[in-house]
């Protein structure tokens, strides 16, 4: 494929479950102090009937809206862990982000995604051969929530709907750009350790450790991976990797990136579009990466 994609033509691959799901009830089970910000525990409930655990960090009341990133998780082949990533150390970050966000006056809503958690069943097998089965992928799923949450998070009275940003590693990278690339009303992506040309995974045979939950039949037909996250320019987007990621093997990632840069020097947008790659990186965010991605956010939102 060398022609960029239309957004229709990707809509169509994740069996157009874009959109069609809406949050129309939130419930707090809970709300607990992080640096003198709330941390709400909630209940949001679809249009689709799905009940999704979620955590809300955002200033106390009274405080002017402020910028937001929907964190999206990562998947690490451990089902029992979600939303509790963004408050509870997983081993391929640093430190919890909810404290540096905080720190820098950014809001962060995460939902659990199905097969995670609190969702973690049925589990992700059986979720993606029903969706394949019926034309709907597990991907295309996990988006649709995924937007929802950002269409929630957009109408909250603290936060400034116009300063919306899409965060994650690994499999919450991979959702980041994707997510970045199909709403406009995202303003900033950051994708850590999760970027590269899928085409060129399968010839190099490096695919197979991704999940299951990432198929799209036929996306080889319709779009490269850079062709996809060009979607998102001229907006904002990070790009982080180590060449050590199993996930990211050099040729894979630089043939994305390739692709990736052309779309936005075509667009006249070359700035706005920024790395961070280090040589003796693994899957897993460095205190660099970490820093970057602060400074990102900062300046992006």
């Amino acid at each position: 494929m060398t022609e960029a994609p239309e957004i229709d033509q990707i809509h169509a691959l994740l069996g157009n479950q874009i959109g069609t799901s809406e949050i129309v009830e939130a419930t707090r089970l809970a709300r607990a102090d992080l640096g003198g910000w709330h941390l709400d525990d909630l209940r949001l409930t679809t249009t689709a009937e799905e009940i999704i655990p979620a955590y809300f960090l955002h200033p106390p009341e009274g405080t002017a809206p402020v910028r937001a990133v929907l964190y999206c998780h990562a998947h690490g082949n451990t089902y029992t862990v979600g939303r509790e990533e963004l408050i509870a150390r997983r081993p391929a970050f640093q430190t919890p982000y909810a404290a540096d966000l905080v720190a820098q006056k950014t809001a962060a809503l995460c939902l659990e995604m199905p097969c995670f958690g609190e969702r973690a069943s049925p589990g992700e097998g059986a979720r993606a051969k029903a969706g394949l089965w019926a034309g709907k992928p597990l991907f295309g799923e996990m988006l649709s929530e995924l937007e929802a949450g950002l269409n929630w998070l957009a109408t909250q009275p603290d936060i400034a709907a116009d300063r919306l940003g899409v965060m994650g590693l690994s499999m919450g990278g991979t959702h980041a750009w994707w997510l970045g690339a199909l709403s406009s009303q995202v303003k900033a992506t950051v994708s850590m350790c999760c970027f590269a040309d899928l085409e060129t995974l399968v010839a190099l045979g490096a695919h197979d450790g991704h999940g299951i939950y990432m198929m799209v039949p036929g996306l080889f037909s319709v779009a490269r991976s850079g062709q996809i996250a060009g979607l998102t320019a001229p907006r904002a987007q990070l790009v982080c990797a180590g060449m050590q990621d199993w996930s990211t093997p050099p040729e894979a990632f630089e043939a994305g990136l390739a692709d990736l840069s052309a779309v936005y020097e075509t667009a006249g947008a070359a700035d706005m579009l920024e790395t961070h790659i280090e040589t003796d990186l693994g899957h897993a965010e460095s205190a660099a990466m970490r820093v970057r991605v602060l400074d990102f956010l900062d300046r992006r939102l």
